[in-house]
C-alpha cells in the first residue's frame, strides 16, 4: 500500500468519524433524523385565544403532544382574516417544528380576498391531514313566514332584491356560503355584513334579516332555545342533531354542500418522513372517542385522511371559493 492510498483511507476514516460525532452519542445521522420530534412543536393558530377555532387547535395540540412525546405549543397569531398567522407559518423553517391550523378562511377564502395575503395557499404549504368539518345550516327566525327552503326561494324570486341575509362580515365564510347558494339558486338577495360577533344573529331573531347560512357550531344554541328554525343543512346527509331538517339536496339542490373546516399544514418542503409521522399522529388522535366527543360539542365532525387527500381538497376548495369571490366581485384591500 503506497502513501497515496493510505492517505485516502485516513481521510475516509476521518469523514466517517466526523459524521458519527455530528449526531448525539455517535448515532448515525439517518437515525437522528428519524427521531423526530426531538423538541417541542409550535402550532400557529391564526385566530385569537378563546372560541371554537382556538378550542380545536388546543385539543389537537394537547393530544398530538401526548402521542409525539413532545409538547405542542399553541401560538395565537390572529388578524387580517387569518393571513397574519398563516403567512408566518408559510415563512417558517420547513423542519416540522412549526405547523399551522388551516381552515376554510385561511386556505380557500382569504387568499382571494386580500390583494397581498403574504402566502400562496397551495404552493407554500405541505398538507398533513384533515381534522374535521363543520356543516352549514340555513336558519330563519322562529316566527319567519317561510316554512321550508322552497317557500323562501319562491318569495325571493317573486320579490327580487327585497329579501336579505346577514353574515359576520364581508368576505366571511358565512357570507360566501350564502353567496354560493344565491348563485346556485339564481336569486337576488341582499347581503348585510356585520363586524363580527353575534349581531347578525340578534338581527335575525329581531326580524331585521330574512335568513343566515351559519355554522352548526354557532346555530346549535339558538336552535335548541327555539329562537330560530333550520330550513336546510348543507351536508351530504341529515345531521343526527337535526334529523327532521332536510339537506339542500333533498330540498331540490343536489350536490350543494358547504362546510367550514379545519386541517393541519406544515411549510412547503417539509420532509416526507416528518409529514408521515405527523399524519399518523393526527389520525390516531382523531380516532380517540374522547376527541370525537369533544369535537361534537363544537359541531365538528372528525375526518381523518391522507396528506394526498388534503392536497386535493385544498386545491378544490381554493378553486371553488376563488370562482365565487371573483364572480361576486368581493374584495378586501
Amino acid at each position: 500500500m503506497n502513501f497515496s492510498t493510505t492517505s485516502r483511507l485516513n481521510r475516509r476514516g476521518l469523514l466517517l468519524c466526523a459524521a458519527a460525532l455530528a449526531s448525539p452519542l455517535g448515532v448515525p445521522l439517518a437515525h437522528a433524523e428519524s427521531a423526530y420530534p426531538a423538541k417541542p412543536v409550535t402550532l400557529l393558530v391564526p385566530y385569537p385565544a378563546g372560541g371554537a377555532n382556538d378550542a380545536v387547535a388546543r385539543l389537537i395540540g394537547l393530544k398530538m403532544g401526548e402521542d409525539l412525546k413532545q409538547p405542542v405549543v399553541i401560538d395565537n397569531r390572529p388578524g387580517a382574516g387569518t393571513t397574519i398567522g398563516t403567512a408566518t407559518a408559510a415563512k417558517a423553517q420547513a423542519d416540522g417544528y412549526t405547523l399551522v391550523l388551516g381552515s376554510l378562511a385561511s386556505h380557500a377564502v382569504s387568499p382571494h380576498l386580500y390583494a397581498r395575503p403574504g402566502y400562496d395557499a397551495v404552493a407554500d404549504f405541505a398538507p398533513i391531514g384533515m381534522i374535521g368539518v363543520v356543516p352549514m345550516v340555513l336558519v330563519v327566525a322562529q316566527d319567519s313566514p317561510y316554512a321550508n327552503l322552497k317557500s323562501l326561494v319562491e318569495a325571493a324570486r317573486k320579490q327580487p332584491g327585497q329579501l336579505n341575509y346577514g353574515s359576520s362580515g364581508n368576505g366571511s365564510p358565512l357570507h360566501l356560503a350564502a353567496e354560493l347558494f344565491k348563485q346556485r339558486a339564481q336569486l337576488q338577495i341582499n347581503h348585510v355584513p356585520y363586524k363580527g360577533g353575534n349581531a347578525h344573529t340578534m338581527d335575525l331573531m329581531g326580524g331585521r334579516l330574512d335568513m343566515i347560512l351559519d355554522t352548526l357550531t354557532s346555530a346549535s344554541p339558538l336552535l335548541k332555545s327555539g329562537k330560530v328554525r333550520a330550513l336546510a343543512v348543507a351536508s351530504a346527509s341529515r345531521l343526527p342533531e337535526l334529523q327532521n331538517v332536510p339537506t339542500f339536496a333533498e330540498a331540490g339542490y343536489p350536490g350543494f354542500e358547504v362546510n367550514a373546516w379545519y386541517a393541519l399544514y406544515a411549510p412547503a418542503k417539509t420532509g416526507k418522513e416528518v409529514l408521515a409521522r405527523l399524519n399518523t399522529s393526527l389520525t390516531q388522535v382523531l380516532k380517540q372517542s374522547e376527541v370525537q366527543e369533544k369535537f361534537a360539542l363544537l359541531g365538528v365532525r372528525t375526518r381523518p385522511g391522507s396528506s394526498q387527500e388534503l392536497a386535493k381538497f385544498t386545491t378544490d376548495e381554493w378553486s371553488r371559493y376563488g370562482k365565487v369571490i371573483q364572480s361576486a366581485g368581493i374584495r378586501i384591500d
